[in-house]
């Protein structure tokens, strides 16, 4: 055992949000383009996944990374993110 008095975990500060989880599509470099510039406007935490994969949305190289033929699964971490769901209407599958 390690003694780890003193020392808090890094997801115990982290604030509990609800999680929206939709599955979107992008068909084309300019949708992972404008998706990127959409999810940049927004301070919470975006997480694309493809399979095994998990990526930040916020990342164009993330995104190049998955499986784009498929729908891919998004996780939104906030309370408040309408008027970021509506900005992806178009990619929402």
């Amino acid at each position: 055992m390690f003694a780890c008095a003193g020392i808090v975990p890094a997801f115990a500060e982290r604030r509990a949000y609800k999680v929206k989880v939709l599955n979107i599509i992008l068909k084309s470099i300019n949708d992972v383009k404008d998706f990127v510039n959409i999810a940049n406007r927004y301070d919470f935490d975006i997480d694309l996944s493809s399979g095994r994969y998990v990526v930040d949305a916020k990342s164009i190289m993330g995104i190049f990374s998955l499986d784009l033929s498929k729908p891919i699964r998004m996780e939104v971490h906030a309370e408040d993110c309408g008027g970021f769901l509506d900005e992806i209407r178009n990619f929402i599958v």
